[in-house]
C-alpha cells in the first residue's frame, strides 16, 4: 500500500500536467536533488536576487535592484537571468528569446508578465557553495549570499482567550473535520484534502504557519495549490508562487480579488507564515452594509492594509455573507503542512 504522502504525489503529478512530476515534503530529504541547494534567496548590498527551480537543472532568477522583496527592492525593476546547473554549479546568463510568464517549459519560462520587464539588464553570473558571483551590463561585479529569511511570528504565542487550533498534539485534532496529525514531525497534513474548523468564527486575528513542497516541475497551480478560507468564504492563497508577480490567484492573493501589495512567498521547503485580523461583511434586512475587511501580513510584510473584500470568492460555502462559518485549509491534491495555528476571536 502506497504511503499517503506518494499517493498525494501521485494526484499532483496530474495536477502539474505531467506524470509522476518529483515532489519533496521534507527539507532534510536526503534525496532531494542538487537544485534545492542552487534555488534559494541571495542578498548583498542593494541587491537581491530569488532563483526559482524549474526542474532538471533549470532555473530562472530575478534580481532586485535595492535588496530582496519587503527588504529593500525598489518595488519597480527586476532583472531577469536563465539558469542551468553545470559541473554542480548554478550558470547564469541574460534571460532573453520568446518569453511568457510560467511558461511550461524552462527556456520560454519568464518570472513577470511582461518580457523584458522594466529594468531589465544583461547580467549574468554563477552560483557555488551558497553565494551567487556575478557581473551588471557594466561590467561591475556583486557578490550575493544565500540566506533563508524567517517570519518574525514564526512560533508566536496565542495571546489571552485565544483557541489553541493546533499545537501538534492529538488533542488539538480534535478541532478539525479531517487533516492528519504526523506522530512524527507533529505536523497538521492536508493529504490533498480540505480540512475545516469543527468551530465556527465571524471576527477574529489569526496565526497559521504552513510549509510548500518542493515540485520544480510542475508550474503555475500545480505547484503547492491550497488555500486559507476566512469564515469558508474568502480564499487568501497558499502557493509555491516564489519569485513571481504576487497575483490575485498567487500566494497571499485573494482569489480573483486582490493582488498581493508585495509578493513575500518564501522559497518552497521553509516554513512561512499569515498573520490576518479579519472583520465579516455586515447584513442589516437581508443586505450587505458593509464589506468584510482583511488586514494581512505574510512573513511579517503587510499585503493587505484594510482591504475590503467586495464579495465571496471560489469554492466558498453556500450560506450568505455576514454569518460565522468555519476556517478552511484547502488541500487541492497537494499535501500541504501546518503548525501553530491559533485564533482569537473578537467581537
Amino acid at each position: 500500500m502506497l504511503s499517503p504522502v506518494f499517493r498525494i504525489s501521485a494526484v499532483a503529478s496530474l495536477v502539474a500536467g505531467s506524470a509522476f512530476a518529483q515532489l519533496w515534503t521534507d527539507p532534510k530529504d536526503s534525496k532531494l536533488p542538487s537544485d534545492f541547494q542552487i534555488q534559494g534567496e541571495y542578498a548583498g548590498k542593494d541587491l537581491g536576487a530569488q532563483v526559482i527551480a524549474l526542474g532538471k537543472g533549470r532555473f530562472h532568477a530575478v534580481i532586485y535592484p535595492g535588496g530582496l522583496p519587503g527588504a529593500g527592492w525598489d518595488e519597480e525593476n527586476k532583472i531577469l537571468l536563465d539558469g542551468l546547473l553545470e559541473n554542480g554549479k548554478g550558470v547564469f546568463r541574460p534571460a532573453g528569446g520568446n518569453k511568457k510568464y510560467m511558461a511550461r517549459a524552462a527556456a520560454d519560462f519568464s518570472a513577470t508578465r511582461s518580457f523584458p520587464p522594466k529594468g531589465h539588464k544583461p547580467f549574468k553570473g554563477v552560483i557555488s557553495e551558497g553565494v551567487f558571483n556575478g557581473k551588471t551590463d557594466k561590467g561591475s561585479g556583486f557578490s550575493l549570499q544565500r540566506t533563508i529569511r524567517k517570519s518574525p511570528s514564526l512560533g508566536a504565542r496565542p495571546p489571552k482567550g485565544a483557541v489553541v487550533l493546533f499545537d501538534g498534539s492529538a488533542e488539538s485534532m480534535k478541532n478539525w473535520a479531517g487533516g492528519r496529525l504526523d506522530e512524527k514531525t507533529g505536523l497538521l497534513n492536508t493529504d490533498g484534502r480540505d480540512i475545516r474548523t469543527r468551530q465556527k468564527f465571524l471576527n477574529y486575528e489569526m496565526h497559521v504557519e504552513f510549509m510548500l513542497p518542493f515540485k520544480p516541475d510542475a508550474r503555475s497551480q500545480g505547484r503547492g495549490n491550497s488555500g486559507f478560507y476566512q469564515v469558508d468564504l474568502y480564499e487568501m492563497q497558499i502557493l509555491d508562487s516564489f519569485g513571481l508577480m504576487g497575483l490575485n490567484n498567487e500566494c497571499g492573493g485573494i482569489y480573483q480579488k486582490a493582488d498581493s501589495k508585495v509578493n513575500m512567498c518564501l522559497p518552497p521547503l521553509q516554513w512561512q507564515a499569515y498573520d490576518v485580523d479579519f472583520r465579516s461583511a455586515v447584513m442589516e434586512d437581508g443586505k450587505k452594509v458593509s464589506n468584510a475587511v482583511l488586514t494581512a501580513m505574510l512573513n511579517g510584510v503587510t499585503i493587505h492594509d484594510k482591504l475590503e473584500i467586495n464579495g465571496k470568492t471560489g469554492g466558498s460555502r453556500n450560506e450568505p455573507e455576514g454569518t460565522p462559518g468555519v476556517i478552511k485549509l484547502q488541500g487541492h491534491g497537494n499535501p500541504l503542512q501546518f503548525r501553530n495555528v491559533w485564533i482569537l476571536p473578537k467581537e
